[in-house]
């Protein structure tokens, strides 16, 4: 009765053995703003703690109401942690800095936003609009910051984001004139 139980399941055991990895390894999500949608994969295999500290972040709905509250044109678009009246959202403990991972902080990849402390990032992030290898481990720091991902659909949104006139408000400088807001961060089901 085992013999012939285990011969059932080990084939079962087998295929969800060798696949749960590969759908763990890239993770796909949309983020509806205001400007347009832009759609993101994520490298779990390179960056798992960065990627699960996301998916966290997006699971919760975190993301919805914030805003793009540091553009620069030519360099990138910061957001992820504040409103629109820019009050700072309070997120979960900080990640481990995942930068000596590989990826690169190249046009269109998305990497954790982070003080000058580097296991500092929580919920920010920001997407590169040009090729800021500068930024690649080890950076002027010694860490760099962690690329965890690209964008796969919308990289004229990104543009469109960067194009945004910007000024000094609230003590922050390079943000966005016209509010720009992620509506929603959600998972693409494969």
């Amino acid at each position: 009765m085992i013999k012939r139980l285990f011969s059932y399941l080990l084939p079962i055991l087998l295929t969800l053995g060798l696949t749960a990895p590969v759908q763990a390894e890239m993770t796909r999500v949309l983020m509806k703003t205001s400007l347009g949608d832009i759609e993101l994969e994520l490298d779990g295999s390179k960056a798992p703690a960065t990627v699960a500290n996301f998916l966290r972040y997006v699971d919760e709905g975190f993301y919805s109401g914030t805003v793009f509250h540091r553009v620069i044109n030519g360099f990138m678009i910061q957001g992820g942690g504040f409103t629109a009246e820019l009050d700072q959202k309070r997120g979960h403990a900080p990640v481990k800095n995942e930068a000596k991972n590989g990826l690169t902080n190249t046009r269109g990849t998305i990497a954790m936003a982070r003080t000058n402390q580097p296991h500092s990032a929580t919920s920010q992030f920001f997407i590169n609009h040009k090729d800021n290898s500068n930024l690649d481990y080890p950076s002027f720091d010694g860490w760099g910051y962690a690329v965890f991902g690209r964008v796969t659909k919308g990289i004229e949104t990104v543009d469109r984001i960067a194009d945004v006139a910007t000024s000094s408000s609230m003590g922050m400088q390079n943000v966005p004139t016209t509010t720009v807001t992620i509506e929603s961060v959600t998972r693409i089901s494969n």
